[in-house]
């Protein structure tokens, strides 16, 4: 379990900081606060560090970085880092994606299938829980998000156990959901992974709006770095990674399309972003021997280029 003395363990931490390329003086985001691993390690360079994370329960890994005197945590959504430092602010950005291993391991927050909690869900203190979307979600909507957010071929079987169950007794806890969904499935069948494993994926996709937190966040850094300025991105499941692969090659004038979820933009704009290398980095076979979190990860990263930022199309 994560603790203020035994944080997480940062996934590709050396690929990240060798994307960064951060240097004394200079100032980087960290949009993923977290534990505060990747900060620490860009503290260590000299540089400056402005980090976001919308979680309450970060603010306690902040205090040992304050005394730096070079470090600022910021209550917030990444996705608000333009808006709150200004356009050409910055020198870099990290972004370590996806549910944390410290709210992993916090049963109350109702993250993981392997412990019994509250089904809640949410990275912040606001909006709708895990347990809002399963109690009262019409049958295809439920069915939507099981199969967009976490690819689950069964997602209407899903459903249709669920509003069955939910009938009888409303869910209110992480165990309770997860035995119907293994119900749902057939149970395990010797399968490495749990039959739940998609569907709360799913649900907490839903709950925090991850997909588009991320593309909103990729336009902010767009605005926020200057000229010369890096970004680094780890993901961890092909949703996210689809979506900093299409962002940064349209970006870069690699392809004429974009993702779905980012706005237009106009025809012809010079390229914002130059790749740092082709294609994704993944973690080394050494780092995924003992960190088990990293297997899945990818590393994109990118150069803000002198051109001035997308508009949207008219």
């Amino acid at each position: 379990m994560s603790s203020p003395e035994q944080p997480h363990i940062s996934v590709m931490l050396p690929e990240v900081l060798a994307a960064l390329r951060a240097q004394p003086g200079e100032t980087i985001i960290d949009g993923t606060f977290g534990a505060g691993g990747y900060s620490r390690a860009i503290l260590d360079t000299g540089a400056s560090v402005i980090a976001f994370d919308r979680d309450p329960s970060a603010r306690k890994f902040a205090a040992p970085l304050e005394v730096t005197g070079r470090f600022r945590l910021i209550d917030d959504r990444f996705s608000a880092m333009a808006a709150r430092l200004g356009d050409g602010s910055v020198d870099g950005v990290a972004l370590d994606l996806g549910v944390s291993s410290m709210q992993l391991d916090e049963a109350d927050r109702g993250f993981s299938f392997m412990r019994d909690g509250p089904l809640d869900m949410r990275m912040g203190a606001d909006g709708p829980t895990a347990a809002d979307l399963v109690n009262t979600l019409e049958h295809a909507e439920l069915a939507r998000i099981f199969y967009v957010y976490g690819e689950e071929r069964e997602s209407r079987r899903v459903a249709s156990f669920i509003l069955r169950r939910r009938d009888e007794t409303p869910f209110t806890r992480t165990l309770d959901l997860a035995e119907v969904i293994e119900k749902a499935l057939g149970g395990r069948r010797g399968a490495k992974t749990h039959p739940a494993t998609k569907s709360f994926q799913a649900l907490r996709i839903a709950v925090n709006e991850e997909l588009s937190e991320l593309e909103a966040g990729l336009l902010a850094a767009e605005r926020v770095l200057k000229t010369g300025g890096r970004l680094a991105v780890v993901t961890f499941h092909s949703l996210e990674d689809r979506i900093v692969k299409a962002f940064l090659a349209e970006r870069a004038g690699k392809t004429p399309g974009g993702s779905r979820h980012a706005p237009p933009v106009a025809a012809g704009a010079p390229a914002s972003f130059e790749l740092i290398h082709n294609g994704a980095k993944q973690a080394s076979d050494a780092e995924s021997a003992v960190n088990p979190r990293s297997r899945s990860a990818k590393l994109r990263a990118a150069v803000r280029t002198a051109a001035p930022v997308w508009s949207a199309a008219a």
